[in-house]
């Protein structure tokens, strides 16, 4: 058994850059490298790409990326592992055993299979949608279970060099190769949660290593950023670190952005394989671009896998373009919303539906700033109009009555973006539980199909979970203000149509003062403009490992991914825009900041 494990994460999307791979490859010293392309979005994508084409629906850019280093993967011994098979892993693996063939090199390629319920869709049933109890719609594009690390440690274990897998949660391409080079058990459940916060923390590439860094004029040579690499102990405490001489920063707060980043309750973070507590993990700098974490722990899994269906709901369109002049603000909202009743009208005189939701949104306004919005008198800005309608027509209609607006409406309208606007189907996410039981997992490898068994289940009792601890109240009056930017970092996310807000103080002793402003109810008011007004809410968790808030602002995003029909569908934006909240603070520490 290795004492150390090294494992560098090369892809935090579809469509990252293809440089991370040979960085990692070239001056990481791996044992493992890891790839995560899947996203909610992407599943839909690929699925109708493999509608298109039965060879289509996997993460192509895995294989191109791959194809030059199979030579170096041989020689340093690299295991690979990849969630690229998207919808379809065999096609993935196809091509790679191609790539492989081409370039002379013998590599034991496994797939991993039994996400994909889409061939057994029909005899779903009972099913309701996990958040709002709705039914599960009659046809879905794609359906695949979030599985655990059980499969892929099986494929390691039957000798696989790359392993393929379709829908797995992201941090089990990290969580297998630890339990399989350690030899833990399924049962030791502060260990996977350790392992899973490890897959978590580089699961998304340079966001843990200077990437979307509240501190951004901090971090140096985004033309060469770091990749992150973990080094994890046999007792799951573990170093994240990034390859020597590369760009970027690795910090307690550049990892703590991370940690916080899309998990929703700290203390009840729900994988396949373990619930993870994340409240007690302490991040310490260990040398230069080094930080040491431990702390996590773990509880036994349910018996249910989650489940992502995306389905078809009706069509959208998006218009941009430029208009420029005296009162440009003023123009674009007259123009905008002209636009948008002359095609309706039409619709109503052709005896068609009206449109089922639009969203103007005037970029270079600070649109996306709501109320809080300071920019009025811009001479500049960029009209986008998203509409959708139950028929695709309707939308081709709106779409060729954009350029009109050039000539037969207010001036200074030009650079129609990408020409006449392209109408695209809406794909909506629906998820639900199901029975762990119901997905038969198995292991290809060379042209041979190897069952897999999950691990035997410790039922979870929901008296086992922590109690959620309170924050510390603030000593002393406040008799003064600063921009929460002043004393925390921050970064935002989406899960499915809900948003996340990590907080995270530069100091320990900021944090009473940050927590006592920043209640729910603060929140939800500074961020009404992109809550439901039925079913938007608020809450708050506290971590104090990290003496740090996370936030989740249900339904918040417009129907999230590409449903959503606004300009930030996911919520990156959001913490920057909290970062400018005052939160009341002591005179002593606002002149810290003279």
């Amino acid at each position: 058994m290795p004492t150390t494990v090294r494992i560098g994460c090369a892809s935090a999307f579809w469509g990252d850059t293809s440089t991370a791979a040979a960085q990692l490859v070239a001056g990481g010293c791996l044992d493992y490298l890891v790839f995560d392309y899947l996203a909610e979005i992407t599943m839909s994508i690929m699925a109708g790409a493999r509608m298109k084409d039965p060879q289509a629906g996997f993460a192509g850019d895995f294989v191109d990326v791959l194809t030059p280093l199979l030579p170096q993967l041989v020689e340093q011994k690299i295991r690979v592992i990849s969630n690229a098979g998207g919808v379809n892993p065999q096609a993935c693996a196809t091509a790679l055993r191609a790539a492989c063939d081409k370039a002379g090199v013998e590599l034991k390629i496994a797939v991993l299979l039994g996400d994909d319920l889409q061939p057994q869709f029909k005899q779903l049933t009972g099913i309701s949608e996990m958040f709002t109890g709705a039914p599960l719609p009659p046809m879905c594009v794609s359906t695949n279970a979030y599985l655990g690390a059980p499969g892929i440690v099986e494929a390691l274990r039957l000798g696989a060099d790359i392993v393929i897998t379709g829908r797995v949660v992201d941090s089990a391409v990290v969580s297998a190769a630890l339990v399989h080079e350690f030899g833990w058990s399924w049962h030791d459940y502060d260990k996977l949660a350790q392992a899973a916060l490890a897959g978590h923390i580089i699961e998304c590439g340079a966001q843990c290593t200077g990437g979307n860094f509240t501190d951004w004029r901090d971090v140096p040579d985004y033309e060469h950023i770091g990749f992150p690499i973990i080094e994890v102990s046999a007792d799951s405490q573990f170093i994240v670190s990034k390859p020597e001489g590369s760009g970027g920063l690795v910090t307690p707060l550049t990892v703590g952005e991370q940690m916080l980043y899309e998990i929703g309750d700290p203390q009840a973070y729900l994988l396949p394989d373990v619930v993870c507590d994340f409240s007690q993990v302490k991040l310490q700098q260990q040398g230069k671009n080094a930080v040491h974490v431990h702390g996590a722990k773990g509880l036994p899994p349910s018996d249910k896998y989650k489940v992502s269906a995306t389905w078809p709901d009706g069509f959208r369109c998006t218009a941009s373009c430029l208009i420029a002049g005296i009162d440009a603000v003023e123009k674009a909202q007259r123009v905008s919303q002209a636009i948008i009743d002359k095609t309706a009208e039409m619709f109503s005189q052709r005896g068609w539906a009206p449109y089922s939701e639009t969203n103007i949104e005037l970029l270079g306004s600070e649109a996306t700033y709501g109320p809080h919005g300071q920019r009025r008198d811009s001479r500049e800005v960029v009209i986008k109009i998203a509409v959708r309608h139950p028929h695709k027509q309707a939308l081709i209609v709106f779409s060729r009555e954009i350029a009109q607006a050039a000539t037969g409406m207010a001036p200074g309208l030009t650079g129609i973006v990408g020409g006449r606007p392209t109408v695209y189907p809406v794909i909506r996410l629906f998820s639900f539980l199901i029975d762990k039981s119901a997905c038969a997992l198995h292991v290809e490898m060379a042209g041979e199909k190897h069952p897999c068994a999950l691990p035997s289940l410790t039922a979870l009792d929901s008296h086992d979970l922590p109690i959620a601890d309170h924050p510390p109240k603030p000593q002393g009056r406040a008799d003064a203000s600063v921009a929460l930017v002043k004393l925390a970092v921050a970064r935002s996310g989406d899960k499915g149509n809900h948003s996340n807000i990590g907080i995270l103080p530069r100091r320990p002793e900021y944090l009473p003062w940050i927590a006592e402003a920043l209640t729910p109810a603060v929140i939800v008011d500074w961020m009404s403009h992109v809550l439901d007004p039925i079913h938007g809410r608020v809450e708050r968790w506290y971590l104090p490992g990290t003496h740090s808030l996370n936030f989740l602002l249900e339904n918040a995003l417009g129907g999230g991914g590409v449903a959503s029909l606004r300009i930030d569908p996911q919520g990156k934006a959001f913490a920057q825009q909290l970062l400018e909240i005052q939160i009341p603070v002591p005179q002593s520490i606002a002149e810290q900041f003279d």
